[in-house]
């Protein structure tokens, strides 16, 4: 199974906050840096450029979710940046994500780069299964829901989904083999859930399968960022090659 570094969410408010988790997160091997709506909402492309420039790969995470064609050129400017991972709703449904992809794929033949890895959101890790029947009103369980997001983003071409890591067995019986499980709600042992609802640790993550984990403030607001990082790999990793 592939497996990746550790994501690391750059989840701050300034670009000097930014700045200085990338300085410190520079060791080998390079955790990916997710940068996401705030950080990118209020620095656009140069803090990606920042984050390039150092040798990060680069999740992008802005979950587009609009119609189409909107979409399809917001992606083809994603594809420009040069980025390895980006997400988009699986709730936009299929045409959606068709013309999300192409985007994408589109925008990164301008550039001349390799396109980025999409990824569907499937549910959001803060949603459980009472907010998903009374407020959402989706009949369908809370796994059943994933499993239909999955489905629907493997049959359209997208590489993988966004999902906990509770549900990656499930996503496994109805999509393929390389189809991308990466998973939010990570939480050492030692770490308070915050605002996530369903967490597992990076252990558990790598033994339900994960092929990638995204850690936020268990590292970023940790004393020791790059110490909490290398114990969040080696745990994740289980001391294999970094790919």
């Amino acid at each position: 199974m592939k497996r990746f570094v550790p994501m690391v969410a750059i989840d701050v408010a300034t670009k000097q906050e930014a700045i200085d988790l990338f300085d410190k997160l520079m060791v080998d091997p390079q955790p990916i840096v997710k940068i996401g709506m705030e950080l990118y909402y209020g620095l656009g492309q140069v803090i990606v450029r920042e984050a390039k420039k150092r040798g990060f790969k680069v999740f992008l995470d802005l979950k587009l979710y609009d119609i189409p064609n909107t979409v399809h050129r917001a992606m083809a400017a994603i594809g420009r940046l040069g980025i390895d991972f980006t997400t988009i709703h699986a709730a936009g449904g299929s045409e959606m994500m068709i013309a999300g992809l192409a985007g994408l794929e589109e925008g990164a033949r301008e550039a001349g780069v390799a396109p980025a890895k999409l990824l569907a959101i499937t549910q959001l890790t803060s949603i459980d299964e009472q907010i998903l029947h009374e407020q959402q009103h989706i009949d369908l369980s809370l796994i059943e829901s994933v499993q239909n997001y999955a489905q629907l983003a493997e049959k359209v071409g997208l590489a993988g989904v966004v999902c906990s890591a509770h549900e990656i067995k499930a996503i496994r019986k109805v999509t393929g083999d390389d189809f991308l499980c990466v998973t939010p709600g990570i939480r050492p042992a030692h770490a308070i859930k915050d605002d996530q609802k369903r967490v597992v640790t990076p252990v558990q993550a790598r033994i339900d399968g994960s092929n990638a984990i995204v850690v936020g403030r268990p590292i970023t607001q940790s004393f020791d960022p790059v110490a909490a990082y290398q114990e969040v790999q080696k745990a994740f990793l289980n001391e294999e090659e970094a790919k």
